[in-house]
């Protein structure tokens, strides 16, 4: 197969392209670099199967694949938030050029899409027929609506020219390759903590979060990618579901660190449960997480330990 990974030098998108070319793949790297970095792919560069492209999905992309991954978009709120209005077109944009090129090609089309779609869920734990409870004019609605549009289109495309599409709704993820500043929990939290600052809790800490190891997030993309049983969308997540406070306090122990807890308001919109129901995967996919939480963070916190020394 050749296979094309749009966003292929962010933090998923590297790990795809990784365990693409270790499974015989021809990759094409494809990233603006917002949020991606060279350094994530550089490893590969010199390999005969891989080819680093640097294109925005924006723009019409002109290639000749068999697989589309669609993995462009940032993904945390920092980031995100820092241009909503091009976030919402890297979704919607992105979603058509990647659907363009599937079709024009008649390659199979995977879209990576977010747990986000459910807002701030009515529903514990959230199944793939829910539909959500999303505030459409909010901060944070250029990414969940973005997302939302862009499943849209996929099943439109599906719907009206008949096109090979996969949809996998991603919940909380980490491991190596983060971006130190991107604002996400694991890693302000690990961040802080190697650097001995109070670690950063918002509100009473209350509110739940599932975490999902990276090579487990990527396993179950190439499960759904060549399985013929669906189209999605499927939840992709650890259904293990841990308190904001129950995290800071298991990193500060794993770093050893002499950090502090300390409080600061909520963020507008910020979901209070989020933990997936991943009974679809297990049923067609056979997929679920392997890696505990404790394993994921010591191979997060080495990897973050190393880069800041």
């Amino acid at each position: 197969m050749r296979s094309l990974v749009t966003g292929g030098a962010g933090f998923l998108g590297s790990h795809l392209c990784e365990r693409l070319l270790a499974e015989g793949h021809e990759v094409i790297c494809l990233d603006n670099f917002f949020t991606g970095r060279k350094a994530h792919v550089a490893p590969f560069l010199s390999h005969p199967r891989f080819e680093l492209v640097r294109h925005d999905v924006i723009d019409p992309i002109k290639l000749e694949v068999d697989r589309v991954y669609n993995l462009a978009c940032p993904a945390s709120p920092v980031h995100y938030q820092h241009n909503p209005i091009k976030t919402i077109k890297t979704s919607i944009l992105g979603a058509v050029n990647a659907l363009g090129l599937a079709k024009r090609v008649k390659a199979r089309a995977f879209l990576a899409s977010t747990s986000e779609v459910y807002g701030d869920p009515e529903v514990h734990p959230q199944p793939e027929s829910y539909w959500g409870h999303v505030n459409p004019i909010g901060i944070r609605s250029c990414y969940d609506e973005g997302k939302r549009c862009a499943e849209t289109l996929y099943f439109d495309y599906h719907r009206e020219h008949g096109l090979p599409i996969r949809v996998a709704r991603i919940f909380n993820t980490y491991g190596p390759r983060m971006l130190p500043d991107d604002g996400r929990v694991v890693t302000n939290f690990i961040v802080q903590a190697l650097k001995g600052e109070d670690l950063t809790v918002y509100g009473e800490g209350q509110q739940t979060r599932s975490f999902c190891y990276v090579d487990d997030l990527i396993d179950g993309f190439v499960r759904l990618m060549e399985q013929e049983e669906t189209v999605g969308p499927v939840n992709l997540g650890n259904p293990s579901e841990f308190t904001i406070l129950e995290l800071a306090e298991k990193v500060i122990a794993m770093t050893k660190s002499s950090s502090k807890i300390i409080h600061l308001p909520l963020p507008a919109d910020d979901p209070q449960q989020r933990r997936p129901d991943i009974s679809l995967a297990k049923k067609v996919l056979d997929w679920e997480p392997k890696v505990p939480l404790e394993e994921g963070l010591e191979r997060t916190v080495t990897f973050f330990r190393e880069m800041l020394s």
